[in-house]
């Protein structure tokens, strides 16, 4: 995994006049790996000025080429702050890491899903044509891997007749257009890339992740269970503030946008993506249900990587005590 520091502190550049969370008691720098084209509602949190006087400093590090990049970066000990689909952070604790789902970094719905494209003259026209085709996803082992799988399964077929390539986000569109594979799968977190391509025409949507999965939190901003007992009222803001955030971008979308440009181009990326923004798709308040991590411990058992009852969802969601978990 190659880092490419920055060192950038997200400003709270933005005064809402609103209630000053509490203090943490200690002072805590909560390091994480940015995603390209996005923006982490603690990222957005931190822009809004939701962690002023809580003792609580964020800092970017540099990038993630997917979510299990940002785990091995969290289990390493080089972040405090890991992101990544909901079936990666499992199959990260399976592996071991005592990890801790700490708040829904984005959830699916029908306003904000992941969506699979192919060229408007392609002959795919159905989940069951992608079987022995080429697909772009940012990375293996995460949520669009997973929806495949999913997908194929749901219409009878094998869950690993497609093939997957891993194309950075930026690149999706690139390669879609050249053909170099059949379909492009932009993901929920992608939204950005995926509306500047479609402003360029020219691609159709053959399905998308809630056709297959229904509304679920699509992954999880993820800390080590050894840090939130170390700091428990930090974690607690820490959580607290980022699900705030995730209520503002949806009251305040247009404003959002405004956030997200600012925060793309002080990172050198491109700011004009940031109109393409479609929200995060969690629920109001910002907090998970058993649901969105039952449904991806379901099916790890079905495909034999998990014993039935190995794990529950209250082992893996984020509680005040973050009790060790009996995997």
């Amino acid at each position: 995994m190659t880092f490419h520091p920055r060192n950038l502190l997200l400003p709270a550049a933005i005064a809402l006049g609103l209630a000053t969370p509490a203090a943490a008691t200690d002072t805590v720098k909560l390091r994480y790996l940015a995603s390209q084209g996005g923006l982490a509602a603690h990222e957005l949190a931190a822009e809004l000025g939701y962690f002023k006087d809580t003792g609580i400093t964020l800092e970017n590090v540099g990038y993630a080429q997917g979510g299990p990049a940002s785990l091995i970066a969290l289990a390493s000990g080089d972040v405090e702050i890991g992101s990544a689909a909901t079936s990666a952070v499992l199959n990260s604790i399976i592996g071991g890491n005592n990890f801790v789902a700490a708040y829904p970094s984005n959830g699916i719905n029908d306003e904000v899903q992941s969506t699979f494209y192919v060229l408007e003259d392609s002959p795919i026209k159905s989940i069951k044509d992608i079987a022995g085709k080429s697909i772009a996803v940012n990375t293996l082992g995460a949520h669009l891997d997973y929806t495949i799988r999913e997908a194929l399964h749901s219409v009878g077929l094998p869950s690993d007749s497609a093939n997957q390539v891993v194309v950075p986000g930026p690149q999706l569109e690139q390669v879609l257009r050249s053909k170099q594979v059949d379909i492009a799968a932009f993901g929920y977190w992608q939204t950005t890339f995926e509306g500047a391509a479609l402003k360029n025409g020219g691609l159709r949507a053959v399905f998308d992740d809630t056709d297959v999965l229904g509304d679920i939190a699509g992954g999880f901003v993820v800390l080590r269970r050894d840090f939130i007992q170390q700091h428990p009222e930090a974690a607690k803001i820490f959580v607290e503030q980022s699900a705030r955030a995730l209520d503002y971008a949806r009251e305040h979308p247009e404003e959002t946008k405004k956030i997200f440009a600012k925060a793309l181009a002080e990172r050198g990326e491109n700011a004009d993506i940031a109109q393409y923004f479609r929200g995060y798709g969690v629920r109001a308040g910002g907090l998970p249900v058993e649901r969105d991590i039952q449904f991806w411990i379901d099916v790890l058992v079905r495909e034999g990587k998990l014993k039935q009852g190995q794990l529950a969802a209250k082992d893996i969601l984020y509680t005040a005590d973050a009790k060790p978990a009996s995997n």
